[in-house]
């Protein structure tokens, strides 16, 4: 496993939860800034910044209250000196983030602009061992089936993988999860005009897809499980998916914990000399959480707007709903997944991965407008 940067400076939206359909410049929030730098006096320059309240909680931790527009302002007009310091640069950051989408992202010869609607992401399982029962295993043709099908039903990209990632799957070696990919990408590449994102945390698995059609790398362990990883990505002028995952259920504090390790993801990402508008981010349901974590992270989800990338939330026919729906088979996992793609939308997703795609396409295309408001007025391009 590679070893994380040091934790990086950490600004937190406390509350409210505005929805997408209200937060902008007049939102009143609450942020906590914390690993500052420490600066003395700090808490009193940023007091003259338009903030209702500033208050030092303990070394290096600062809270903000104000309104998003007149903190902004403030903060922008701040000395030199000040404006220098790492606490001032973050929440700086952290403000411009907060009043406005995600920048776009390029994926192949497509862009993808975000706060209008949200883009779905089909999930082809190369796998004979899928959790979710849909894996083709290592016949090509019948990933171009289903890959053709999830197209048909209004997929915007693709994720294919060679490698279950359930609980307790059997680790692939490298030979075989080329194997089962490259034919299968190859055959769709070739007949599908489509983005594809190569689901694989192996430098050399996603070097082999991205040379043979992939635009995209879903790294389960977000760039952090070998350190070449994040090189071929930038090679490649590729897009990547970052995903928080770790061994075992224990945190200090959720949320703090979710957003500092996806920041080191970013901080790897940009020594790689990946940019910053290629990452997409993913709190990582499912992985390295206990169920009840699970509905808190997507409870919380509009915190991850504070890093500035395209959020990507899969929840799709996954335990959590089996646990809370009475140990519910995957087959019967449907209608949970709409309601976490439902709310997933509402609170700040880009990117939905997703198994049933034509019904998600539905859900996300009406929550867009209910969450989006005029903001949903670009349309869906039709089906094929």
């Amino acid at each position: 496993m590679a070893i994380d940067p040091s934790p990086p400076l950490l600004v937190r939206l406390l509350r409210p939860y505005p929805d997408l359909a209200t937060l902008g410049g007049a939102s009143e929030l609450c942020l906590r800034l914390t690993e500052g730098d420490g600066s003395p006096g700090i808490e009193a320059h940023l007091a003259g910044t338009g903030a209702d309240r500033v208050a030092l909680l303990g070394e290096g931790t600062v809270l903000v209250e104000g309104r998003l527009d007149r903190l902004l302002a403030g903060v922008q007009s701040l000395p030199a000196d000040l404006a220098r310091s790492a606490t001032v640069r973050a929440l700086r950051d952290t403000l411009v983030h907060l009043q406005g989408p995600a920048p776009s992202l390029r994926v192949g010869d497509q862009v993808w602009e975000f706060g209008k609607r949200t883009y779905v992401l089909g999930i082809v399982n190369v796998t004979p061992d899928s959790f979710s029962g849909d894996g083709v295993g290592s016949w090509p043709e019948a990933a171009v089936e289903q890959a053709r099908r999830l197209v048909a039903e209004g997929a915007d990209a693709l994720d294919i993988g060679g490698e279950s990632t359930r609980p307790g799957h059997d680790k692939v070696e490298l030979e075989e999860e080329i194997r089962r990919v490259l034919p299968a990408l190859e055959l769709i590449a070739s007949e599908l005009s489509i983005p594809i994102f190569v689901d694989t945390s192996k430098p050399a698995v996603a070097r082999a897809a991205l040379a043979a059609g992939a635009v995209g790398v879903n790294d389960v362990w977000g760039l952090r499980g070998d350190p070449e990883m994040a090189q071929v990505v930038s090679e490649a002028r590729a897009a990547v998916i970052c995903m928080h995952n770790q061994i075992g259920h224990q945190y200090s504090d959720l949320l703090s914990d979710v957003l500092a390790q996806l920041q080191g993801s970013l901080g790897l990402a940009e020594a790689a000399g990946v940019a910053r508008e290629q990452v997409v981010l993913d709190p990582g349901i499912g992985f390295g959480k206990m169920p009840s974590q699970n509905y808190e992270v997507l409870r919380r989800l509009i915190e991850l707007r504070a890093l500035g990338c395209p959020i990507l939330v899969g929840t799709s026919r996954k335990s959590l709903i089996g646990w809370l729906l009475d140990e519910r088979p995957v087959d019967g996992r449907l209608l949970g997944t709409a309601a976490t793609v439902a709310w997933s939308v509402a609170a700040g997703a880009d990117v939905v991965r997703v198994h049933d795609v034509a019904q998600m396409r539905d859900v996300t295309r009406v929550m867009d407008m209910v969450a989006r408001g005029s903001r949903a007025e670009s349309p869906w391009p039709p089906l094929p």
